[in-house]
């Protein structure tokens, strides 16, 4: 059965349970059944940008640490060893296909400078323009703390949005989502969520043996993500030639269906929530204005109150009188003249709705 030709541009995080085997060592077989994929995709016109965990598990694989260190020291060592491990396991299975790949490592600092950011995806394009795979991976060395994606799901949401992906899978070592209990037999897979939809009631939090993130991050990710157009395939990266399966249209894992593709600048706003500045707190006739179907933008006359201290051109958050978030814009005033403005009739916008995204 031929491939989907609907996707031409994606985006596949390949999580740390699906490159681990036993010991949490890197599981070099099913790197390369995943590279075999990826290069069956390339043949058929599809690009492919890869968001890859790994790099512990390959410093896993090579070294023992001589000594009990603390958790960050002991994983910044093995990401160091590792990531060069990781990197020429891939090289080295590409080339068996005659493709080049990339390394790119980023911290969240990348995203939070749209200039930055603008520089990083005019790299990512002209790689894939040069048909070169890109690998992505935060950089773990020097990413602790708050400098610190949730996990790589985050990350590919990031990266999805930025070039604009037809899709973004996320593989992870179970079958999507479970209306139960997964170990319980009468327990089956969601395979469909439509835009808006909420499963969250069959989500567990707990998290993924080697990875930071469990399935309540990868299904808010896949959300945000479905909210700004792309479609979000949750599915077990372990299952053989599971993204053919994908790309041959067959119902495996779990599909996150899509809203209206949104423009660029909402899609960077969207992600960059740890860069806001301040917060504005709205009345409720402001909070219906922006939450009815028709594009609104945030008026001075329906602040309650600012917190924070912003310039024109920063990201603030928006939330209710309550302080429960609504969405994350671009300010048109700096905090001082927001301030000013508070309560008025027939201003400006303060947070026009071209540069507006609500949750």
């Amino acid at each position: 059965m031929p491939l989907s030709v609907k996707y031409q541009n994606l985006v596949v995080k390949i999580g740390s349970n699906v490159l681990s085997g036993e010991g949490g060592k890197l599981d070099t077989r099913q790197m390369q059944q995943l590279t075999n994929q990826v290069a069956q995709l390339r043949k058929s016109g599809i690009r492919c940008t890869l968001i890859s965990s790994g790099a512990v598990a390959a410093g896993r694989s090579s070294i023992q640490l001589q000594a009990d260190y603390d958790v960050v020291s002991s994983r910044q060592v093995l990401a160091s060893v590792g990531q060069v491990l990781l990197m020429n396991t891939y090289a080295d299975f590409f080339s068996q296909h005659k493709i080049h790949c990339a390394q790119v490592l980023v911290t969240k600092e990348d995203f939070r400078d749209r200039q930055h950011y603008l520089n990083m995806q005019n790299c990512l394009q002209t790689l894939l323009e040069n048909d070169i795979v890109p690998i992505i991976n935060e950089n773990d060395v020097i990413s602790v703390t708050e400098l610190m994606f949730t996990d790589n799901d985050e990350l590919a949401g990031l990266v999805a949005s930025m070039l604009n992906a037809d899709k973004l899978i996320i593989l992870t070592n179970v079958d999507g989502i479970f209306n139960g209990n997964p170990t319980l037999p009468d327990s089956s897979v969601i395979h469909h969520v439509k835009f808006g939809e909420d499963v969250s009631e069959f989500i567990s939090a707990g998290k993924s043996n080697f990875g930071r993130g469990g399935m309540t991050t990868k299904c808010s990710i896949a959300r945000k993500t479905a909210a700004l157009g792309i479609p979000v395939q949750i599915a077990n990266g372990k299952t053989d030639d599971i993204l053919l399966h994908i790309l041959q249209n067959e119902t495996v894992g779990t599909l996150f269906h899509p809203k209206r593709n949104a423009s660029s600048t909402k899609k960077w706003i969207a992600h960059s929530e740890s860069s806001v500045k301040g917060t504005i707190f709205i009345d409720e006739g402001a909070r219906k204005a922006l939450l009815s179907e028709k594009p609104t933008s945030l008026l001075p006359v329906g602040i309650l109150k600012i917190t924070g201290s912003f310039e024109k051109g920063d990201l603030i958050r928006i939330t209710d009188k309550a302080g429960k978030p609504l969405g994350v814009g671009k300010a048109q005033y700096n905090s001082e003249k927001t301030l000013e403005l508070k309560g008025k009739k027939n201003q400006k916008p303060t947070v026009h709705y071209d540069y507006l995204f609500l949750y």
